[in-house]
């Protein structure tokens, strides 16, 4: 039998079943993803430190649930609670603004 798959790059894949750069559609996607990784970010850094949900929103002054909701990108949280979270952690913060 033969194999009728192409290989592609992710780039091109995401081109043609998601959008071109500056798409609506590719603009959701691409944002969509920014603040999923922040989530995974901010629970990586609360395993290294061996802290709890619960403890991490203590230091932070917010309730377990938030730091959930931050973790699984349930929600769409303040820059000011986000950055609270990296600096209980001891992370440091770096943004880019492209233009």
């Amino acid at each position: 039998m033969k194999n009728s798959f192409e290989t592609v790059s992710i780039d091109t894949m995401i081109d043609n079943h998601i959008g071109k750069r500056g798409a609506e559609k590719r603009e959701i996607f691409e944002n969509e993803l920014k603040i999923e990784l922040l989530g995974h970010a901010i629970k990586q850094a609360r395993q290294q430190q061996k802290l709890t949900q619960g403890q991490l929103g203590e230091l932070v002054g917010v309730q377990k649930a938030q730091i959930s909701k931050l973790e699984n990108s349930i929600t769409n949280a303040r820059l000011e609670t986000i950055l609270k979270v990296f600096d209980a952690l001891g992370a440091k913060v770096n943004f880019s603004v492209e233009m």
